[in-house]
């Protein structure tokens, strides 16, 4: 294991990046640092995460700067649909953080709508239909685009069963390699379109 560490949890809103960072985290990567905006803005207001979200991301932003500036190995969650961490993800590489991307992937934005529902209806915060499938499109998009080519290594589940599935891995510098060709070929549609 290397000295500094920086996992990225990725996926669509419902791809169950908290659900599994909660387990992968601590137990298997042995990393206690977790950094999540949904979870800072439940501090923040609990009846009402989502009215405290802009504040909630720039916090989430300082102490990923924290973090780097102490040189702690830690994760944190996005969605991939903005290009906000790249220049982080960048940095941290080059002050020698190896840099690990999991990225769980839904196989339709249905899907990750029907989850969102369910953690509504469990006590959860809400996300509009529209940012759903936006951020679905964008953050599929990103990973093909920019996230794939600045990680030391990426990991790309299918988590639609809630069993992550391995579809394909990838290591700096080298190709991309596809364990589940369908499930790879399904989720690429949806960046060629």
């Amino acid at each position: 294991m290397n000295d500094k560490n920086l996992y990225i949890i990725a996926g669509c809103n419902g791809a169950g990046k908290t659900t599994a960072s909660y387990t992968i985290l601590p137990e298997i990567l042995n990393c206690k640092e977790f950094v999540n905006a949904d979870e800072i803005a439940k501090g923040l207001s609990p009846f009402q995460p989502e009215k405290v979200a802009i504040e909630a991301g720039r916090i989430m932003l300082t102490r990923i700067y924290d973090l780097l500036k102490s040189e702690e190995n830690f994760a944190f969650e996005t969605t991939l649909s903005t290009k906000t961490y790249k220049n982080k993800i960048v940095a941290a590489r080059k002050s020698g953080y190896y840099s690990t991307l999991l990225f769980f992937w839904l196989r339709n934005f249905d899907l990750a709508k029907e989850r969102v529902k369910t953690r509504v209806n469990e006590g959860g915060h809400n996300i509009p239909e529209n940012v759903i499938e936006r951020r679905y499109l964008n953050g599929i998009r990103n990973l093909f685009e920019i996230y794939l080519d600045i990680v030391d290594e990426a990991f790309i589940f299918d988590n639609s069963e809630g069993m992550p599935i391995l579809i394909a891995e990838k290591f700096l510098g080298e190709d991309l390699i596809v364990h589940e060709q369908q499930k790879f070929n399904d989720l690429k549609k949806y960046y060629e379109n």
